[in-house]
């Protein structure tokens, strides 16, 4: 059983590029990994670090004055190879919301089968978070599961988002899809008797 999704309410760090693909979320050569533990130390590991080792300190992550679950990020997030290891780095990093205007569909799903939430919002509304958040770093923005809905907490502004039902159903009540099946594992057994011999 995973950590449920409800209402998330948090700062935000903000990753105003476009077009930011799965090899520059977490590069090849730490795809040999298996276990999705410790896979958030390389987040990012290129815009991270320098290649001796040492923090880049103008990247984002790297700037304690930014915080929180929730990663918002520019448009066209997660394209390039079908990775999972990059919804595995985001995820163990601690992001449990990404918001963007546009994810690639793999990497999409890859984020709601690894308990982080995709939330995709409109151009407009994506730029306001970032003009917000880079006004005040202590910004918050609500995710609201239940009732599809996030909101700047700076402005009041609000907007809709969809998700598929059963992934919605999986993330409020923390099941993935094995989860899933033995807790229908009854209704399961139920429609087979039901159906033996049709």
């Amino acid at each position: 059983m995973k950590q449920k999704f409800d209402i998330i309410t948090s700062t935000c760090v903000p990753l105003p590029l476009e077009n930011v693909d799965t090899d520059q979320i977490i590069p090849a050569r730490f795809l040999k990994a298996t276990d999705k533990e410790g896979m958030g130390e390389y987040l990012f590991r290129d815009w991270r670090y320098k290649e001796d080792g040492s923090l880049r300190e103008d990247f984002v992550l790297n700037d304690p004055s930014y915080s929180g679950v929730i990663l918002v990020a520019g448009k066209n997030f997660g394209n390039g190879s079908s990775r999972e290891h990059a919804a595995w780095a985001i995820a163990d990093y601690g992001f449990r919301v990404v918001i963007s205007s546009f994810f690639a569909d793999i990497h999409k799903n890859n984020e709601l089968n690894n308990f982080v939430l995709p939330v995709v919002v409109s151009d407009g509304f994506l730029q306001e978070l970032f003009r917000t958040i880079a006004a005040d770093h202590q910004t918050q923005v609500e995710v609201d599961l239940p009732r599809q809905t996030v909101t700047n907490l700076s402005t009041g502004r609000s907007e809709q988002f969809e998700i598929n039902a059963y992934k919605k159903h999986c993330l409020m009540n923390g099941l993935d899809d094995i989860d899933f099946l033995v807790a229908n594992q009854d209704k399961t057994e139920q429609w087979e008797r039901n159906h033996t011999g049709c």
